[in-house]
């Protein structure tokens, strides 16, 4: 799709253009108000491939019922509803605050482990890794969920009942995707920023 926007770029964008533009510049807004007017530009790739990862892996689980579709080995499922990629993304996810953290404190980045007191270097350890896969285990669940739903519902009612089950699992893939991707930019944004001090208003 990219190549396709970016093939003939037209000042007036149209189209396939257009709908690239709104995408990046959607992504770019969020990168923004999470991380910050001044470090959030070199975020932006990775917060937009995090959400259009999970937003197309989400919508091809809602709109297709993977499930039904019998292998030899195996079954086919949305990306998303396998714990593995999910945990995968949360990994990412904490690599990358790590990484946004040292690139800009150095050794002081340890600094916020032992604030306001030493004894909670262990809590804070812990929370580095729990908040990414407690997000990782809550977007496996409502995907692997709505796939379950949808794909039992089109075996016992084949024609219209399961259209606004798809729908409203449409709605909630997309919800999916903003948040994590919003809480992965936050994420990033609370190791940048100094201690004690917060985003700067925009």
């Amino acid at each position: 799709m990219s190549v396709l926007a970016t093939r003939n770029i037209q000042r007036i964008p149209a189209g396939t253009q257009n709908l690239m533009e709104y995408a990046l510049e959607f992504i770019r807004d969020l990168a923004k108000n999470q991380i910050g007017e001044k470090e959030y530009r070199p975020w932006v790739p990775f917060v937009g491939t995090l959400f259009l990862f999970i937003f197309v892996s989400n919508w091809s689980g809602a709109l297709i019922p993977w499930k039904l579709i019998k292998l030899p080995n195996g079954e086919l499922t949305a990306p998303t509803s396998d714990i593995n990629t999910t945990v995968a993304l949360a990994l990412l996810t904490s690599l990358a605050y790590f990484y946004a953290g040292f690139s800009k404190k150095g050794l002081g980045y340890f600094g916020n482990y032992v604030q306001p007191v030493p004894f909670m270097l262990p809590f804070k350890i812990i929370e580095d890794f729990t908040k990414p896969l407690s997000l990782s285990f809550r977007l496996f669940g409502n995907i692997l969920a709505d796939e379950l739903v949808v794909g039992v519902l089109v075996l016992l009612v084949p024609l219209f009942v399961p259209l606004p089950v798809m729908a409203l699992g449409l709605f909630t893939s997309a919800i999916q995707a903003l948040i994590f991707a919003t809480l992965a930019a936050a994420y990033i944004g609370e190791a940048m920023e100094d201690h004690g001090e917060g985003h700067e208003e925009h």
